[in-house]
């Protein structure tokens, strides 16, 4: 599993506040002392991220019933608010008048109709990009890996994508106005290519505290392609618990092509593969973050992943 210790909730979908260069979040902590006016700015921050599911039980929703929401994976009340009804009712001990209940209380809360495209284009005047280390990337990019959605790196073996993931587990955690974007990384390994050394150069040449890089980075070993989708209902819990700025899966679709082999499994890997990447986007809409992903070019149409 991913293995690291998180603290207290923040939101991820406002503008970043700035901070000394220095200031990582190992602890993710509020000083002891606090004046009113930080009090109150803090208390806005966290109300205006995700809402954690426990806050349906002040709408008649029992304990339990928020329990095996989270058991599912469905940590916040925007998790819930994005997943089908077909889904909440496949949960066990979910009934259909349950999770009619559910979707009313949580649709009172987060609003999934219109809006203008003038909030649209406010919350997206808001949106954090993420530095690569690379001022000619990160122009080709329109100022780097923009954070509430999926960037894709593909290219053929040994082309640098692995490389380019391993400085922005570094570079997330700047500032926002050195690039960063504040947060922690979550690196979800599926090819045994994640290197410590790496981020700790990265560091050392951004002037960084590299054991704090390190603390800040939670690390975790995908096995196969279950094990990879079972492992973002962590991420989902972690992240709900604390800030993350960004998730990397290097690379996507590794597993799949030795899970589902022939084009006699292509649909049933398509399939499997789609759902993983559908909630790869409802945790980057959710919480706010970045997600980066990793594809190999092939040359063979058998073995090629697209």
């Amino acid at each position: 599993g991913i293995n690291a210790e998180y603290g207290a909730l923040h939101h991820h979908t406002s503008p970043l506040h700035n901070s000394p260069r220095q200031q990582l979040f190992t602890s993710m902590s509020q000083p002891s002392q606090q004046s009113n006016a930080d009090a109150g700015e803090q208390e806005e921050e966290v109300m205006s991220g995700p809402k954690v599911v426990e806050a349906l039980q002040q709408f008649g929703i029992s304990a339990q019933d928020c329990e095996k929401l989270k058991a599912a994976g469905l940590f916040t009340l925007e998790a819930v608010a994005y997943t089908p009804k077909k889904s909440l009712i496949a949960i066990k001990g979910i009934s259909e008048q349950k999770a009619d209940r559910i979707l009313a209380e949580t649709h009172k809360i987060v609003p999934l109709g219109f809006v203008t495209a003038t909030e649209v284009h406010n919350l997206r005047s808001e949106l954090v990009c993420i530095t690569t280390g690379s001022t000619q990337l990160d122009t080709l990019l329109g100022g780097g890996i923009e954070t509430g959605s999926i960037t894709e790196l593909f290219g053929e073996f040994r082309t640098g994508k692995s490389q380019i993931c391993h400085t922005l587990a570094v570079t997330c955690q700047l500032p926002s106005n050195m690039g960063g974007g504040e947060g922690k990384c979550m690196y979800i390994d599926t090819e045994g290519g994640f290197r410590p050394v790496r981020l700790l150069q990265v560091a050392e040449r951004l002037g960084l505290d590299g054991e704090e890089v390190l603390q800040n980075v939670a690390y975790a070993r995908a096995y196969n392609a279950d094990h990879q989708n079972a492992l973002l209902v962590q991420a989902s819990a972690l992240m709900s618990q604390s800030r993350f700025a960004l998730l990397i899966v290097d690379s996507c679709t590794n597993l799949y092509r030795t899970d589902f082999s022939g084009r006699g499994e292509l649909s049933a890997r398509q399939a499997h593969l789609g759902k993983f990447l559908r909630v790869l986007q409802r945790l980057a809409d959710e919480f706010g973050i970045a997600v980066v992903i990793t594809n190999q070019v092939m040359s063979s149409p058998v073995l090629c992943v697209d």
